[in-house]
Order: structure tokens, then C-alpha cells, then sequence
């Protein structure tokens, strides 16, 4: 591994499934950084470490980084993809437009597009606008049960969602 300016760390292999025994498990966050940076890759962070933390681990913005597309004050998440844009594409939280639906028909509370959010009942517009925000600015979905941290989801509607979304 490689120890970065931050003391985070980036992962120069990953385990294959049958050598997951062997490889030792560090403690910390691990994000995987992709899109318009320097040196793509899965790196490795403390609890309480930003976007902007992620991104100078991968060397920076490349030169056609969209670099508003990301927040960089958002705290990281362990598990999650930061993907950068570059100029003229879609921001990290929105996906591929045309991206294939999830095999078990459920809709992913973290890469759902605003189009697929409004699909939902009792979701329109302005609430696929509120889930998508409350994702960007405080890290994945944890649990389908976070839904009612999004301002106006309550306990009814989050009833109705419970077995139409996943994380």
C-alpha cells in the first residue's frame, strides 16, 4: 500500500474471493475513485475524511474534470464510488442516462436517476430532486430506512416505498 499526504491509503491490490482468508482487513474507509482523476483507484481513508480527501489520494482533477460535479465538503462513505465527470457529462450522481434496470426490478436509492425516482409513487419531481440531494451531501444510502432523513418522506410514504427501492 501506499501511504498518501493525508495519511490515507491507497490499495495497490485487491483479494480475489478465494484469497479473502489471507488478506488482512485495515481499519478505515475504502472508496473507489474513478471518472476524470489523475490515478484512478480504491483507496483507503479515515472516518471523517471529505471527497476532496478521495480525489487528492487520486492525484487530483485531471484537466477535463468537470470540477463541479462532485462536492467536495461531503464526507466519504465506506464502500462508495466517487466518480468525477468530465466537462459536458452527466455529475457522479447522476448515472449513464439508458443504464440497464437492476435484475431484481428494484430501484437503487444510490444511482437512481431523477427519471427513475419520479417512476415511484407518491415521488415526483421535487422529491426525486430532495432524495438525489440528500444523497449528494451526505454520502450512499446506508439502509432504505435513511429515506426519512429526505425532507417530506415519513413513515407512511416510506411504507410505500420499502418494497420498490434498495441500497
Amino acid at each position: 500500500m501506499f501511504r498518501g499526504a493525508t495519511g490515507a491509503e491507497t490499495v495497490s491490490a485487491l483479494p480475489t474471493a478465494s484469497g479473502l482468508a489471507s488478506a488482512p482487513v485495515e481499519a478505515g474507509l475504502y472508496v473507489h475513485v474513478a471518472g476524470a482523476v489523475r490515478r484512478a483507484g480504491l483507496y483507503r481513508l479515515e472516518v471523517g475524511d471529505r471527497v476532496a480527501d478521495a480525489i487528492a489520494l487520486a492525484g487530483g482533477f485531471a484537466d477535463d474534470a468537470a470540477r463541479d460535479g462532485v462536492n467536495l465538503a461531503r464526507p466519504v462513505a465506506d464502500g462508495e464510488q466517487i466518480v468525477v465527470p468530465v466537462v459536458g457529462a452527466a455529475p457522479s450522481g447522476s448515472p449513464v442516462a439508458g443504464a440497464a434496470a437492476p435484475a431484481d426490478g428494484l430501484i437503487d436509492l444510490n444511482t437512481a436517476t431523477r427519471e427513475q425516482l419520479d417512476t415511484l409513487p407518491r415521488v415526483g419531481p421535487a422529491m426525486a430532486d430532495r432524495i438525489i440531494a440528500w444523497r449528494d451531501e451526505n454520502g450512499r444510502f446506508t439502509s432504505v430506512d435513511d429515506l426519512l432523513s429526505v425532507p417530506g418522506i415519513g413513515d407512511k410514504m416510506l411504507a410505500g416505498l420499502r418494497d420498490l427501492v434498495r441500497v
